[in-house]
């Protein structure tokens, strides 16, 4: 069976896999109780976690998911490796 060509290698798709895995990891860290009219206010909405923590994590995935795509791939094209005589 031929090897069928894919846009990136193994290790653009490993990276990229990690770095959907940090931006929901950081999508996670946003959730909470949420300020409702019959609840009241609820002031863990202004927590660190919240505002600071949880986007700074989700930058990241997402810096890590374009170099993900940019990584180069080591494939060799077949062009490259004829000799002229």
């Amino acid at each position: 069976m031929d090897k069928q060509n894919f846009a990136f290698g193994k290790k653009n798709y490993i990276i990229c896999a990690v770095s959907v895995a940090i931006i929901i990891f950081g999508f996670i860290l946003m959730t909470g109780p949420a300020t409702t009219i019959e609840g009241g206010f609820e002031p863990s909405i202004f927590s660190t976690k919240r505002i600071v923590i949880a986007p700074i994590t989700c930058f990241f995935g997402f810096l890590l998911m374009i170099a993900g795509i940019l990584y180069p791939s080591k494939k060799t094209d077949s062009t490259t490796n004829i000799k002229d005589k």
